[in-house]
């Protein structure tokens, strides 16, 4: 890619509309300020469930038919946030969504779970050389919440900052990655999100959820990144509202399969694990580029051309 803009972002992710629940608002943001946002996403979620009784056929014991669905959800998710640059690791369909943790289908040929690291970071690598992005966003080694899916992305994303930065490695030019993010949630900020749920919308749905049942949760004192995307709040909900087949959105809260109640976070956090923090003592950066050299600012005359006109 020629005449990429001063500051590239790359999120790497296990299913559509992970991208969206997890860093909407970030990459709303980041894509109307000029930065280039890449989004590579793992599998084609097709052992999800469905929420719409009218798709229900498209599940995986019918007519396993979810994953080229979530295809058009994910490219409709992107339009919302103005992002151009997504795409699916090896090609769409080259890695199968593994099920939840223990279910038969970890060890299915082809599930993305099963595919040795190296092989499926291979892919990976050739993305960060082609797009030579400053900073990386994945999550933690849990995954955030124990999906082999989530968990098989964090291990490739890791593995695939550190083969993109070894000259031996494969080919094309070398590029090492400034800045990787694990996405995180706080605490205390969630557990307010979650008592105003109770207090203003008790039967928006069925239940209401319980912190433990959101991924990447962590103690403050772990955060130290806090993007501001209050201003992308609509773009986020419009994007998780694309992802219809997994996602029901009412107002600032939305549920999934389970018919339990969470808020929509529109401020995202984030905890370095790689790099060196952009701002000095304990204050949270407030820009994931921050400290990176002639990245530190935002590209915003070139915010049309960066997304292909859409941000």
């Amino acid at each position: 890619m020629k005449d990429l803009p001063a500051r590239r972002l790359l999120l790497v992710h296990a299913h559509p509309d992970d991208e969206s629940i997890n860093n909407g608002a970030t990459m709303a943001r980041y894509a109307a300020e000029g930065a280039h946002v890449t989004l590579v996403t793992c599998t084609l979620g097709e052992e999800g469930e469905v929420i719409p009784p009218a798709l229900a056929r498209l599940t995986s014991d019918r007519d396993d038919a979810l994953g080229p669905h979530r295809v058009g959800e994910l490219a409709a998710a992107m339009r919302e946030l103005g992002i151009s640059d997504h795409r699916f690791l090896g090609g769409a369909g080259r890695y199968r969504d593994s099920g939840m943790m223990g279910a038969e289908q970890n060890g299915r040929p082809g599930s993305f779970w099963s595919t040795p690291v190296d092989e499926a970071a291979a892919h990976l690598v050739e993305v960060i050389r082609e797009v030579r992005p400053q900073v990386l966003v994945t999550y933690d080694p849990d995954g955030g919440y124990g999906h082999p899916d989530h968990i098989q992305a964090h291990r490739i994303a890791m593995r695939a900052a550190d083969l993109a930065a070894d000259p031996a490695y494969g080919s094309g030019a070398p590029h090492t990655i400034a800045k990787i993010y694990w996405n995180r949630v706080e605490r205390e900020v969630l557990e307010a999100a979650f008592d105003r749920l109770r207090a203003t919308a008790p039967d928006a749905f069925p239940g209401i959820a319980a912190v433990a049942d959101v991924p990447g949760v962590t103690e403050a004192g772990q955060i130290t990144a806090e993007i501001d995307g209050s201003a992308y709040a609509g773009a986020k909900s419009a994007a998780m509202r694309a992802h219809a087949t997994q996602i029901a959105v009412d107002g600032p809260f939305f549920a999934l399969s389970n018919d339990l109640g969470q808020p929509l976070l529109a401020t995202e956090c984030y905890q370095l694990v790689r790099g060196v923090r952009g701002v000095a003592g304990p204050e949270r950066e407030g820009d994931l580029f921050a400290g990176v050299p002639g990245a530190d600012a935002p590209d915003t005359a070139g915010a049309t051309d960066a997304q292909g006109g859409a941000a």
